[in-house]
């Protein structure tokens, strides 16, 4: 039983069923729309999603940017750029996409529907929970009707996302908290006003970040490049517990108004931008129970500063797939798959707390950080992402 249908449960059900395993999807949405806007596939996943047949289907609305670069926001200087493109393929053996939400979540849907494996109920929202006198779950959910369905299983995996209701029911894992930062959201037309602003400051074929103390923005192609995915970050106090919510932009012009003014006259005329307070969820809590197991966002919600959120997730669903296909104890191999996984998703939430210290320098600090960057060439940068864009599944796993 996997309750939540997004990229961690669909992308788990897909790899189950190549395994042999069936699954039950419990979404508790009534219809599956996708949260968001863009999102980054680093190697480390598009891998993955090429050997569970889903990367195929999605490459012709994905975009595979031929850069990363960090310009200044004040001057929009360049600071440093990381191949990407070809050269990022060779070097990590998969390609480095970015892609809208919608459309990863539409190729994993197309790819679970091949499966007679896979069931998928929505409007399914989950409730609680009991071991059952035979060793397994008991999981209850309340459908639209608001009727309680009660089904049994041998195992209930929680993909629910950062306010998991799953999670409450693992001793010792770590609760929902806000990071002090919204992330303010929007697309716009390469074609369009805002189009035309934003190619005047950056290539539309590279990730493109723009680095200041106050704010960072990120941008990149979606759609096949006819649209850009603007996300930009700035502090604030907390404001709701939820996605995609109405806030006051202000905080955000004010913000960008410090930096350059093209840079300013953007995000003016860019909106209207949806803010998305970012709340996180400790790794270092417990991810599994007797009979339960947590993934993606329910287990370790990160911040969004390494664009790792759905990459993480990814291989969570396919080292479990693993772990489940080949355990002969299922509660030893599901406390040695949470120590495996902790361990490199530690790695990364650290990786992201340094992004952001260096993306939102300033004075002294920011001085020190262009002068490193500028001395740094491109191979070394890239280098130093190997053990996360390089990572595969171990050779025992590369056959699902």
């Amino acid at each position: 039983m996997i309750a939540g249908a997004g990229i961690a449960g669909l992308t788990l059900a897909i790899a189950l069923a190549r395994r042999g395993i069936s699954s039950h999807l419990y979404e508790q949405a009534p219809q599956l729309e996708a949260f968001g806007a863009g999102l980054q596939l680093s190697p480390n996943a598009s891998h993955v999603l090429a050997r569970l047949g889903v990367l195929s289907g999605l490459r012709p609305q994905a975009v595979q940017p031929q850069a990363v670069r960090l310009r200044d926001a004040s001057t929009l200087r360049l600071l440093t750029s990381v191949p990407l493109g070809q050269e990022a393929e060779r070097r990590w053996r998969a390609p480095y996409l970015v892609v809208h939400r919608a459309d990863l979540q539409q190729a994993l849907l197309a790819e679970a529907a091949t499966w007679a494996e896979i069931e998928l109920t929505k409007g399914m929202q989950f409730t609680a929970l009991a071991a059952d006198a035979g060793g397994g779950i008991d999981a209850r959910f309340l459908d639209q009707g608001g009727k309680t369905r009660e089904v049994q299983g041998a195992l209930l995996v929680g993909a629910d996302g950062v306010w998991s209701k799953v999670r409450r029911n693992v001793p010792g894992s770590a609760q929902s908290r806000f990071s002090g930062q919204i992330a303010w959201r929007t697309t716009i037309k390469i074609d369009s006003e805002a189009g035309s602003a934003f190619c005047g400051l950056a290539d539309t074929d590279c990730v493109t970040a723009f680095l200041h103390g106050d704010f960072h923005l990120v941008a990149y192609p979606l759609r096949a490049g006819a649209e850009i995915n603007l996300v930009a970050f700035t502090p604030a106090e907390r404001i709701a517990e939820g996605w995609a919510i109405h806030a006051d932009p202000s905080i955000l012009l004010q913000a960008v108004g410090r930096s350059a003014p093209q840079l300013a006259r953007l995000v003016e005329i860019a909106g209207p931008w949806t803010a998305w307070p970012l709340h996180t969820v400790d790794p270092k809590g417990r991810w599994t129970a007797p009979g339960i197991a947590l993934i993606g966002d329910a287990a370790h919600a990160v911040t969004p500063f390494a664009a790792q959120g759905a990459a993480m997730a990814i291989e969570d669903a396919v080292t479990l797939a693993h772990s489940l296909a080949t355990a002969s104890n299922t509660r030893e191999e599901l406390s040695r798959w949470e120590e495996g996984r902790k361990a490199r998703v530690s790695r990364v939430a650290k990786r992201g707390a340094l992004n952001k210290l260096a993306w939102n320098a300033a004075g002294p600090v920011a001085l020190a950080r262009n002068v490193v960057l500028g001395l740094r060439s491109p191979e070394r940068l890239a280098a130093d992402l190997d053990w996360l864009y390089g990572w595969r599944l171990p050779q025992a796993e590369l056959e699902i």
